[in-house]
């Protein structure tokens, strides 16, 4: 991979996570997580759109409204983001907060979580129907992180970071996610998989935690290419751009050494030659 990485905001966020593109939003957004905030990225400008103690993960909805993952569950909102309606909450422990999630091909939002202390087996995955409904689809994981769906739709990949994996399903409607195995190991020494994105040839674009890169697997296993960053903690990612073919990519300053990195927290962009797929939406609003 040799394309030109792009430093596209300044240091901006503490813990900068979860981008998605939508094309009727000024730019791409994200969330500086636990600041509970969504961020926009408008010409130069960068918004700040307040929604929770956490920001955890959000995705436009085919209504025009937005549906975000807050610190213990999920909420509605406008596509401002002024008017934000909380949903409940899906637990109670203080300890536990919502991280990283996404739609399937059939509207319906999933979004998982993780203990602060980062306790082994703590968390969960839940989705959220259209109609409200929250399901508790995966249980005993640690760090719910990069989930994502294959172009045609019939396998979803989905990352525990405490495995070192990407890890795909068998996904239908009406049977969800199924027949899990993994289908990338990354080394201890190369990062940890964090958030990921699927482009439109199938292939798997993983952040790496602490491996200050994404890397690009095809869906057999194999590495195809290596963006290198700046900053240690890199995030997550994901396509946008009029045409998507843009990967805007997310860090953070969590574990950076004072006065170290200081592009750390910023918003990155390069042009690796592949286009992404929109966004799947969800259908309650």
């Amino acid at each position: 991979m040799t394309s030109t990485v792009d430093q596209v905001t300044a240091p901006v966020a503490e813990h900068g996570e979860g981008p998605v593109w939508a094309p009727e939003w000024p730019s791409v957004r994200w969330v500086d997580m636990l600041a509970g905030d969504v961020l926009e990225l408008d010409g130069d400008e960068v918004r700040r759109h307040h929604v929770g103690s956490v920001a955890a993960a959000l995705r436009p909805g085919v209504a025009g409204g937005v549906v975000v993952a807050v610190e213990r569950g999920f909420a509605l909102a406008d596509a401002t983001l002024a008017d934000v309606r909380p949903l409940g909450e899906v637990w109670s422990d203080p300890g536990i907060r919502m991280n990283d999630g996404g739609c399937d091909p059939d509207g319906r939002f999933y979004c998982g979580s993780m203990a602060y202390d980062e306790t082994p087996g703590a968390a969960a995955l839940y989705r959220l129907d259209p109609d409200g409904t929250i399901t508790t689809v995966l249980t005993g994981v640690t760090i719910s992180n990069g989930l994502a769906w294959s172009p045609d739709g019939g396998t979803a990949y989905y990352v525990d970071t405490a495995t070192g994996r990407i890890d795909a399903f068998d996904y239908t409607a009406a049977a969800g996610l199924t027949h899990r195995r993994p289908v990338v190991t990354i080394p201890a020494d190369v990062g940890s998989p964090d958030g990921l994105t699927v482009d439109a040839e199938g292939n798997l674009w993983v952040a790496l935690w602490g491996g200050g890169a994404v890397h690009c697997y095809a869906p057999g296993g194999a590495q195809l290419a290596r963006v290198a960053l700046p900053v240690t903690q890199v995030s997550a990612c994901t396509f946008g751009g009029t045409d998507l073919s843009e990967l805007y990519i997310t860090t953070s300053r969590q574990g950076v050494g004072e006065g170290t990195q200081p592009e750390a927290g910023a918003l990155f962009r390069v042009r690796p030659g592949v286009r992404g797929m929109p966004a799947h939406r969800y259908s309650g609003c």
